[in-house]
């Protein structure tokens, strides 16, 4: 297969993918991958193939490609490929929730400048650096390299970069209890999909709402996260987007028990829990469990809610997710200060402040934690942040 030919049957590729047949469009992309003599092509199909498997939650399979890929490019002798191959290698290392690797391959890319089109994949770097940070708990350097991605966001006029840089933005908020910012965050990201997003993939719209619903129920608006996760799920479903299919289905079952309606939340939470399970979402994982937990304690049921935990304890322990483990020792401790188990409680409460000291989560100012209520926060330039009050 000739150069041409290649062209034109990646074209085909994409016209299938975007109008939905995402199996016919993989069947002729990896024809082309079988037959083509032209390394930029199967350089570029192999970049199909990638961005294909991981909107599908194929994950495993989205690394096979992109090692497939860093060959292809060693062979084409050009940094920019070899840039966007470390950049692929690092993404997908970080929805197989493998931070370190994460950081490593980003750091690679960083330094493997030079070219033009190396400066503008800068961004999208940063922007995997951030999130792989921010799976490790490590709050000061996530904020520094969302940041640093918005800044190349804005100097490059890349508006799908900024709106997945403000999704992260709107989930790192979350995660430190800033829930004001949290919600502002997805809503810019919903305004820049209004204002250019005509002709983007619906995964951008989905995207926003879902980090909105988060936002909103956090805020205790449930109706109103109720209304942007149908609306996120709804596109998930159109598109066969697995990952997002599942965070709606948790974000629903966190409703549900917000509401108190634990009967209706487990099944939720089952059918979440099973699709992260399918595409290797540790991270997810761990969210779910956090929920599941919540529940049992709901329904007063505390030796199923430690068995929870257990199973969440030994992923976040796995990943180094100090958040979620310092989340499981504030369990931990109230379910023990129930049971009256004091050796128990002390041992959680010292091990939630070793947690705090780690992850650094107190005010500069005033020296109170940050994260154990909702709270205005202000970042300072070094990306240290204190309470606004």
């Amino acid at each position: 297969m000739g150069q041409d030919q290649t062209k034109q049957q990646i074209e085909k590729g994409l016209h299938l993918y975007q109008s939905n047949q995402t199996e016919k469009a993989l069947r002729v992309w990896m024809r082309v991958l079988e037959k083509s003599a032209d390394p930029a092509g199967r350089f570029r199909v192999l970049g199909c193939l990638i961005t294909a498997h991981a909107e599908m939650g194929r994950y495993k399979d989205m690394l096979k490609f992109a090692v497939v890929q860093i060959d292809t490019a060693r062979e084409l002798k050009d940094p920019d490929y070899l840039t966007e191959s470390y950049l692929n290698l690092a993404r997908s290392n970080e929805k197989l929730c493998e931070f370190q690797k994460t950081i490593s391959y980003c750091k690679t890319c960083l330094n493997m400048q030079g070219t033009t089109v190396s400066l503008q994949l800068n961004g999208q770097v940063s922007l995997s650096m951030g999130n792989a940070f921010l799976g490790l708990s490590i709050f000061q350097k996530a904020l520094e390299c969302f940041e640093k991605a918005l800044r190349y966001a804005h100097n490059n006029d890349d508006k799908m970069l900024e709106c997945r840089v403000c999704c992260s933005l709107g989930n790192f908020y979350t995660q430190i209890k800033d829930y004001e910012k949290a919600l502002f965050f997805p809503c810019k990201a919903a305004e820049l999909v209004n204002d250019y997003g005509k002709s983007w993939s619906l995964k951008y719209r989905a995207m926003s709402q879902y980090h909105m619903a988060v936002a909103y129920r956090k805020l205790g608006h449930l109706a109103d996260a109720m209304g942007c996760c149908e609306e996120s799920m709804k596109i998930a479903l159109q598109h066969g987007d697995r990952p997002l299919q599942a965070l709606c289905l948790l974000c629903f079952a966190d409703i549900h028990r917000s509401r108190k309606d634990v009967q209706t939340a487990f099944p939720r939470y089952d059918s979440s829990m099973s699709i992260m399970t399918e595409i290797g979402n540790r991270l997810g994982l761990i969210q779910v469990l956090l929920g599941v937990t919540k529940c049992w304690m709901i329904q007063k049921e505390l030796d199923k809610a430690l068995e929870s935990i257990e199973k969440a304890q030994e992923l976040a322990e796995g990943l180094g997710n100090k958040l979620g483990l310092l989340k499981l020792h504030c369990l931990c401790e109230r379910i023990y200060r129930t049971k009256e188990q004091q050796r128990e409680l002390r041992d959680h409460v010292v091990k939630f402040h070793e947690c705090v000291e780690e992850m650094e989560l107190y005010c500069g100012m005033c020296g109170e934690s940050i994260g154990e209520k909702n709270n205005q926060l202000q970042a300072l330039p070094c990306s240290h942040f204190f309470h606004l009050k």
